[in-house]
């Protein structure tokens, strides 16, 4: 351990484990030295390896989120092929058509599908789920599938499909 006398500045070198007091030898000042922990360096270490490890798991995290949450990545894919109203303008109907694909090499469980009417801002003004005809989807296969919604709220310039779960697990 370096120290330095307060007075004439003469630079000396002590052991570690020294305490106590120290007379300069060129002076004659006496002082206590500052004491200086070892384990401070150890715990700066220690400190930095669990910052280290937090932020690579932080990093890791966001990365299989962002893919799991990528819809290019995502097995099942919901699309509308076809919507008409049905009905008479008292009761109005829309009847929506489309079909799920399984773009995965495994078998994927069908969650429940809802549709979406939107406004003509884009706001989303009504939802419906309902169960698809199929458990199952095999890979690379597609289902079809037909819902009438009926109450329609007036309004709606658009319609959207979307899958219950965000997180589709395979059954294997």
């Amino acid at each position: 351990m370096k120290i330095k006398c307060d007075v004439c500045k003469t630079e000396y070198t002590l052991p570690d484990v020294s305490s106590g007091q120290v007379r300069c030898a060129v002076c004659s000042n006496v002082w206590t030295p500052p004491r200086t922990n070892r384990r401070s360096g150890l715990m700066v270490f220690i400190a930095s390896l669990c910052a280290l490890l937090a932020a690579t798991i932080f990093a890791v995290a966001v990365i299989i989120t962002s893919r799991r949450n990528d819809p290019n990545k995502r097995p099942l894919v919901a699309a509308i092929t076809d919507v008409t109203m049905v009905g008479d303008t008292e009761t109005p109907q829309i009847s929506v058509k489309g079909t799920v694909t399984n773009r995965s090499d495994d078998i994927y469980g069908l969650p429940d599908l809802i549709i979406v009417l939107y406004d003509a801002s884009g706001a989303p003004i009504a939802r419906q789920k309902f169960m698809p005809s199929a458990t199952l989807l095999d890979a690379g296969q597609s289902v079809e599938f037909s819902h009438v919604i009926s109450n329609v709220v007036p309004g709606v310039k658009r319609v959207a499909v979307e899958l219950l779960e965000t997180e589709s697990k395979g059954a294997k």
